[in-house]
């Protein structure tokens, strides 16, 4: 049996899938533990807070494991007078507190973070696999039969307080795809995630019905893996490093699309990313490239494996 290990986090989708990738590349049982500081707490940052364990006493209840994975702010300062009582932690993202106070802090590479605590991945953590993908395919291959191929998957994101995606920034990409499609006689299929503003959604599915073009409405299974199991080519808006790596984990070519706004840390994941020739410009054009696989979730697992002394499941 592998060993457990608490998955913490605040429960976005997003902070959860890069802990819970590290312990699945680790293989270590995963027990999830979901944050949720309640009165004045929910107002305070965590990093302040002076008895972390007893804002987020409910999480916490037995039974307990040797070994903690969280992700996040809120996880950061968890995990750390997690430490103090014995067990052993592992910290996803900058924690943006001294790393001393961590056995191990995976960042990646645009964090900036050096130490010898600290393992360095280009990409973000998360759960995509080719075992996964292999699996996806199969169930989404019938469903998705009737798009054109070559088939073109779209993530997309939204704002997020460093890029923006309104509706006149979505009016443009949705007439872009659609033009691609008309030129290129490609097919699409586009994935919203929470944050995309249901105006751009809309947007795009006035612009992409037309030309055969499908967009998720929420309804029924979520289709991500599926798409980006079945797609030739995947376009991902500029603001997610974590649609990036997990589409760039994939066989196929992956374009992103510029957003209006800045990010020095975003910015130095997209020239890492392009200096490995892993991912383009969308330019309004399906021009695919050969690509390798990029996906350092497994790397990291075994050297976080070998500097905790687990069994290492590669």
């Amino acid at each position: 049996m592998s060993q457990p290990a608490w998955i913490l986090s605040e429960g976005y989708a997003g902070l959860q899938a890069q802990a819970l990738g590290l312990a699945d590349a680790a293989g270590l049982t995963a027990d999830l533990r979901v944050l949720k500081p309640t009165g004045i707490w929910n107002r305070i940052p965590a990093r302040t807070w002076p008895r972390p364990l007893h804002v987020v006493a409910d999480a916490l209840t037995p039974p307990t494991a040797d070994l903690a994975i969280g992700c996040g702010g809120m996880a950061g300062a968890v995990l750390a007078a997690l430490r103090k009582t014995g067990q052993r932690v592992v910290q996803v993202q900058n924690p943006r507190m001294p790393i001393e106070r961590f056995d191990l802090v995976v960042a990646n590479t645009h964090d900036e973070l050096t130490g010898p605590n600290v393992v360095v991945a280009r990409t973000a953590l998360h759960r995509v696999t080719q075992a996964r993908l292999l699996a996806e395919a199969d169930i989404w291959r019938d469903r998705l039969a009737g798009l054109k191929r070559p088939l073109v998957a779209v993530l997309l994101g939204g704002n997020n307080g460093r890029y923006t995606l309104n509706t006149e920034v979505g009016g443009r990409l949705a007439a872009d795809l659609a033009a691609m499609v008309r030129r290129d006689g490609v097919g699409i299929a586009v994935t919203p995630s929470r944050r995309t503003d249901p105006a751009v959604t809309a947007l795009m599915r006035a612009a992409l019905a037309p030309v055969g073009g499908w967009v998720w409405d929420f309804t029924g299974e979520n289709p991500y893996f599926g798409m980006l199991a079945l797609a030739d080519a995947i376009i991902v808006t500029q603001d997610s490093v974590s649609m990036i790596s997990e589409a760039s984990a994939t066989a196929v070519p992956v374009m992103f699309a510029p957003l209006p706004g800045k990010s020095r840390r975003q910015g130095i994941f997209i020239d890492t990313m392009m200096r490995a020739g892993r991912i383009r410009p969308f330019e309004g054009r399906f021009a695919p490239w050969p690509v390798d696989v990029l996906n350092d979730t497994p790397m990291v697992a075994a050297e976080v494996c070998r500097r905790l002394g687990l069994r290492d499941p590669g």
